[in-house]
């Protein structure tokens, strides 16, 4: 399908309640002007009416639905641009296996590897242009970033601001340098007010990540009207998924922590009002690296987020494999709550950023938290801080490759390192939700640390660009380890995709069987279908005993789609050797 052409409405003029709707929004937002500002959004709106489309003979999502996470220049090649490689590395090797691409900020930057845009309606010349976007597009969906919360200081905007020039020089959120904002929550330890040189003297700016990337001022709504142009603008240009980034931060009030305000959760609500009456098939998901609970909040009353990040499933899975037991991975998974059908989980185990510590507030204690980060030390990891009220720092996130922290476990490096790693994706791939995979996943990258030395970032240890030529090389060897995995990804990929159970809607019951093995229960829509998933996360073998659920024990007979074996129970045990996984079907398709 090629997904950037225009898709006709159904109708002349614009949805009857799209006025009223969005002014629902604005009052809740805005205490002055509603009137004005939502005419102002509507009119914005209306320019992209040819794109429109208000009816769908079909879900949201499916099991084949599976996201590739990525940057723009993951693969490199000498005489190509980075996006048109990539388009050949994605057609080569996972056509009809992922149906959607996440290209990670694709636009003019100037730090934090896209994060810090300079120009959010180009494409980084570095990287390509919109006809390489529009071929990857016309393959797969395509999921864009809209860095909402900030922009570069190398911006036009900012530059304005400089300058004292409209309409830009009120995007900012300027504050005394003495104000008192340790109130505000701080993914970050560095400044959270910084200096600017102006045409008026020294102001200082609000700078959630960093100095670089200035926060944008939507109590402005000047600064909303712009976002929603240019959140339709990608729309235009074939997403068919836009991720909110940081979004949590959005809206900033004196006297609070500045995170989850009701004004945040009322923009998202308002970008999900303009898809529902518009864009009726493209899909909002929020990035709020927070813990479970405050993160779950974007669901909203199914009228938020259609996605959020599973961001705790990282760490307590790294956890579970590096300790050798899925306690507090099956307490965690067992309480997830139902789901409207329009909302869906989006389950990760690596991303381009590192691995969230916030997620694992309240589940699981300091000490093992602090251990587990001592076991990635090990392994060639570094940790990533962020500042907290009372003044001190805390862990904040992991850095390291996935594929090397899962070299061992807390008793040091061993031998089941691919086997360790396959069991992870595995898990990921077959719990409720739509599974996201990273590229470095995909190709078993191993920690970068030339690249850590190359930027001084820690982050850099799991955004490694590969040499296509030696990629290539590499694949086309079976003998190497990034050849296993990725070929045992493909073939796990191929199985999840034909799998009626593993459809986002299906329903999952977590079992607590064993702490050596994390399994559940998917059942298909149908009732009669239903997948027994069983996931070794020790060295050791283990045993499930399914005989005290009559359900299951009644069956003598298992089909294992992943060995495409049939599994004899002539009494009511299955045996895994270490790190083994199964996927356990009632019956053979």
């Amino acid at each position: 399908m090629n997904h950037y052409q225009a898709e006709p409405h159904s109708t002349t003029g614009l949805p009857e309640s799209l006025y009223d709707r969005i002014h629902q929004h604005i009052q809740k937002i805005y205490s002055d002007n509603t009137a004005e500002i939502t005419t102002k959004l509507v009119s914005t709106v209306s320019k992209y009416n040819s794109h429109f489309k208000c009816q769908s003979d079909t879900s949201f999502w499916g099991p084949d639905d599976i996201l590739l996470i990525t940057y723009g220049d993951s693969i490199r090649s000498k005489d190509e641009s980075p996006l048109l490689t990539l388009n050949t590395f994605l057609s080569k090797h996972l056509f009809e296996l992922i149906s959607t691409v996440h290209v990670l900020p694709f636009f003019p930057f100037s730090s934090d590897d896209g994060f810090s845009v300079i120009d959010y309606r180009t494409v980084n010349p570095d990287l390509g242009d919109w006809e390489d976007i529009h071929r990857i597009a016309d393959k797969f969906k395509m999921m864009f970033d809209l860095v909402i919360n900030h922009v570069s200081r190398e911006s036009l905007w900012f530059y304005d601001f400089v300058s004292d020039r409209e309409p830009a020089c009120n995007y900012f959120i300027e504050y005394p340098a003495e104000t008192d904002v340790s109130q505000v929550t701080r993914p970050r330890n560095s400044p959270l007010l910084v200096p600017i040189n102006t045409h008026r003297g020294v102001r200082y700016l609000w700078a959630t990540f960093s100095e670089d990337q200035i926060d944008l001022n939507f109590s402005n709504p000047d600064v909303l009207i712009e976002f929603v142009d240019i959140l339709l603008g990608y729309i235009q240009h074939g997403a068919s998924m836009i991720r909110l980034d940081a979004i949590a931060f959005l809206w900033k009030q004196l006297g609070t922590s500045c995170v989850h305000l009701p004004q945040t959760h009322e923009v998202v609500k308002l970008f999900r009002t303009i898809f529902e009456l518009c864009f009726v098939d493209r899909i909002l998901l929020t990035e709020t690296n927070v813990p479970h609970n405050e993160n779950m909040s974007y669901f909203g009353d199914a009228d938020e987020a259609h996605m959020i990040y599973q961001f705790s499933l990282p760490p307590l899975l790294l956890h579970a494999l590096n300790r050798g037991h899925s306690r507090y991975l099956t307490k965690w998974a067992s309480e997830l709550p139902e789901l409207d059908d329009n909302c869906t989980y989006l389950n990760f185990t690596a991303s381009h950023d590192g691995i969230g510590l916030r997620a694992l507030e309240g589940i699981i204690s300091p000490k093992e938290v602090d251990e587990l980060i001592e076991s990635m030390h090990n392994f060639g990891g570094f940790v990533s801080m962020k500042a907290n009220p009372d003044g001190k720092d805390s862990p904040y996130e992991i850095n390291i490759s996935l594929f090397s922290a899962l070299q061992g476990t807390r008793r040091g490096i061993d031998q089941w390192q691919i086997r360790r790693f396959i069991c992870s994706q595995t898990i990921m791939l077959g719990l409720q939700g739509i599974p996201a995979i990273y590229i470095h996943s995909l190709l078993a990258t191993e920690n970068d640390l030339h690249g850590v030395e190359l930027t001084g970032r820690l982050r850099s240890i799991n955004r490694k660009q590969w040499d296509n030529k030696e990629l290539d090389e590499l694949l086309n060897n079976p003998d190497t380890h990034h050849a296993r995995v990725l070929d045992e990804l493909k073939s796990l990929i191929s199985t999840r995709r034909s799998e009626p159970c593993f459809h986002p809607s299906c329903s999952q019951e977590v079992l607590n069987i064993n702490d050596g093995l994390f399994s559940f229960i998917r059942k298909a829509s149908d009732g009669k279908r239903y997948l027994l998933a069983i996931h070794n996360v020790t060295a050791n073998n283990q045993t499930i005993n399914i005989q005290d659920r009559a359900d299951l024990s009644d069956h003598t007979q298992w089909y294992d789609i992943i060995s495409q074996q049939t599994i004899e129970c002539i009494l009511p045990m299955v045996n895994l050797n270490p790190y083994q996984c199964m996927w356990l079907v009632n019956q053979p398709q």
